[in-house]
């Protein structure tokens, strides 16, 4: 941890929560991930050892607890820790507001995209019968698969039983530039992002998600 050798709170709690990677752990502690698996998935470029050695200091902070669960150690805000909700909406907003966004010239991960997407799912919009949405995403060599039933959301690497009447195929870009609220979805659907299915079911697709949570911040970087 960085000593700066300042009085200032700033300094001070820069030292505790500014290092590379600590904020997007707080992120997902804040999302409602509690497990290392689940905490990691939300952050895929992060190694396990980094991870480990953010959690930890967080932990020596008081910003977060360790606590042993029925399967393993999970982790969760202390009141300290869940004081930081003002440091990442401010800064979410900050970059919504500020950075140019051009999805298709970013170096973007698709498991960050849809663990929001799965996070973010409006169960009172969903049909009654369960069902599974196949995403079909250039470049990657597996699809992926969201089940949408009573009860549970869950992101899988494989079908896990029920019909599967929607299949999204796009670009990464196009996927990204809708949820972040770069683009409409026609606008989208422009760029190549496809849902295949029954014409009810894609018509009310994007209805079943509150999109990214900073999404309606309007831009003002311009490129």
């Amino acid at each position: 941890m960085a000593d700066y050798g300042q009085f200032c709170s700033v300094a001070r709690a820069h030292e505790a929560v500014g290092g590379r990677w600590t904020l997007l752990v707080v992120r997902e502690l804040l999302c409602g991930s509690r497990r290392f698996n689940d905490i990691r998935r939300g952050i895929p470029r992060i190694s396990r050892t980094m991870l480990s050695e953010r959690l930890q200091a967080l932990v020596h902070v008081g910003a977060v607890s360790r606590i042993e669960g029925e399967h393993g150690p999970e982790y969760a805000l202390t009141d300290a820790g869940r004081e930081l909700i003002d440091v990442v909406s401010a800064l979410g907003t900050w970059g919504q507001r500020w950075l140019p966004r051009h999805a298709e010239a970013e170096d973007l991960d698709l498991e960050p995209v849809l663990v929001d997407m799965q996070r973010r799912v409006r169960v009172e919009a969903l049909p009654r019968e369960p069902l599974v949405i196949r995403f079909e995403v250039e470049g990657q060599r597996q699809p992926r698969f969201l089940l949408l039933k009573e009860g549970e959301v869950s992101l899988c690497t494989q079908n896990p039983g029920f019909p599967e009447p929607l299949c999204i195929r796009t670009g990464l870009a196009a996927l990204v530039a809708w949820w972040r609220g770069d683009v409409s979805f026609a606008e989208a659907r422009r760029m190549g992002l496809t849902v295949e299915g029954p014409r009810t079911l894609a018509k009310a697709f994007p209805d079943w998600f509150e999109r990214y949570l900073f999404a309606e911040v309007e831009p003002v970087a311009k490129a």
